[in-house]
């Protein structure tokens, strides 16, 4: 696991920061020693970034990555040494609804802070771009690898494959310190989008409900715990600190596809709760039928590695729900 305490004393912007990655990032950057600059849209006092109190350690700052003016303000007057960009509009779904608000966030937000960071008066020792294995779009060659096309297709995909080309092209073009990371689904506590198969399954379930299952369940998915997310972010931080792996981008997943029919049973199980039968509903457009990552390239040149298994994962996510919703 990368130690937090190599960003001891660097100013650190996170955008996104109360989301479920930049809430749980910031806890580990403050108990680093790191000084965190959190850049947040909207402030939901449910999250784990307000019911932590982490938002009272950090220097917050409201408003969107669409506005570029205070992109440019908050790296000027805080002096940011490093960036983890992580705010984006996450859901399929909505981006389906809504394509322009997903398309302005993903990708003018992208550009706007990649713009701010070339304009900027001293230059930044990192900048990691939070990606996912969608900006891949499908395949049928699995797992991806690296070396993967970025082929999105539906508007959320093609958000991400559009972001990835555009940081990609400003690290080259301008000789910035930026790497890409492409997650695989990630979960954890303090996620509050319950359109989301994990959040929305431990709510229905905690509720006495049956869980609601949007595809016919057969869609194969990688998934990744929070707290390795996180350090696969701190491993690729730190590489570009270290002045290494500019313009490159990294998988980061467990390599393991599970239908969401088995992710649901599993959650079941954890949650004590497999007297609740799931609801398949079988309405999920634009859905990919099957994703998985290869993470070699992260294991043997950033030294990461998943610490978590989908079992102690979720143990520890379901834990997270009971607290929180009592």
């Amino acid at each position: 696991m990368t130690d937090p305490s190599a960003y001891a004393g660097r100013t650190v912007l996170v955008t996104g920061a109360s989301g479920i990655v930049g809430s749980w990032l910031v806890r580990a950057l403050l108990g680093g020693q790191g000084n965190v600059v959190a850049l947040v849209r909207d402030v939901d006092p449910r999250s784990e970034l307000v019911q932590s109190g982490d938002d009272r350690r950090v220097i917050r700052v409201n408003g969107s990555l669409e506005d570029a003016t205070i992109l440019e303000r908050v790296l000027g007057q805080y002096e940011v040494d490093v960036v983890f960009h992580l705010g984006a509009q996450t859901q399929v779904r909505h981006a389906q609804r809504q394509p322009m608000a997903t398309l302005e966030s993903n990708v003018r937000g992208t550009y706007n802070l990649l713009e701010a960071v070339r304009r900027a008066g001293r230059p930044i020792d990192a900048l990691v771009v939070a990606s996912s294995d969608k900006a891949y779009g499908e395949s049928t060659t699995l797992p991806y690898t690296e070396s993967h096309p970025l082929a999105g297709r539906n508007v959320y995909d093609a958000s991400k494959s559009a972001a990835d080309l555009i940081a990609t092209a400003y690290g080259i073009s301008y000789r910035l310190p930026v790497g890409i990371a492409r997650c695989a689904n990630i979960y954890g506590g303090g996620d509050l989008n319950w359109d989301r198969i994990v959040p929305g399954t431990i709510r229905s379930l905690l509720r006495g409900e049956p869980p609601l299952i949007r595809s016919d369940g057969t869609l194969q998915r990688d998934y990744l715990y929070v707290d390795d997310a996180v350090t696969a972010y701190l491993a690729l931080g730190l590489a570009l600190m270290d002045g290494r792996e500019h313009g490159q981008a990294f998988n980061f997943g467990n390599g393991r596809p599970v239908s969401v029919l088995d992710l649901v049973a599993e959650i079941s199980r954890t949650a004590g709760r497999t007297d609740l039968v799931p609801v398949v509903q079988s309405d999920a457009p634009n859905e990919i039928p099957a994703q998985w990552l290869d993470s070699t390239k992260a294991r043997t040149r950033l030294g990461w590695a998943p610490a978590f298994s989908l079992s102690d994962g979720l143990s520890r996510t379901v834990e997270w729900y009971r607290r929180a919703l009592g």
